[in-house]
């Protein structure tokens, strides 16, 4: 068990209409600076997303989804933002942007444990 940390985080979210402001949340990323962690987990319920876009193309949606993990993990893979130093990719992450994939302003916290506190944070705001 490590000493308690500080943390922050966003939920990630699915906004099918911008101009309308509904959403749904879609995941969650998650930084540590000073253990060097960064991770997201994303967990679209199709089912939330159609009741609020009915037409919605949810393999786009995934693809643009995808790319936040990738980001997180960092390297060449995940373009040029993967090259950026861990804060920073957190920072371009949570930054606010009028587009179907956003996320909620930034909260802190401290923890023991940041895989389970992710996992908690996950069931609290992000799972039915």
């Amino acid at each position: 068990m490590h000493a308690p940390e500080t943390y922050d985080y966003a939920v990630v979210r699915v906004v099918p209409r911008v101009e309308r402001g509904e959403f749904i949340n879609a995941g969650l990323v998650m930084s540590c600076e000073r253990r060097g962690w960064l991770q997201a987990r994303i967990e679209l319920d199709h089912g939330r997303l159609r009741a609020l876009w009915p037409d919605v193309d949810v393999e786009a949606v995934e693809h643009a989804l995808s790319a936040i993990p990738r980001i997180c993990i960092g390297g060449a893979d995940a373009g040029p933002i993967g090259l950026l130093p861990l804060r920073a990719r957190f920072h371009w992450l949570t930054a606010q942007r009028s587009a179907v994939i956003q996320t909620s302003p930034v909260h802190m916290g401290r923890c023991a444990d940041l895989d389970a506190t992710m996992e908690r944070l996950l069931q609290r705001m992000v799972r039915t």
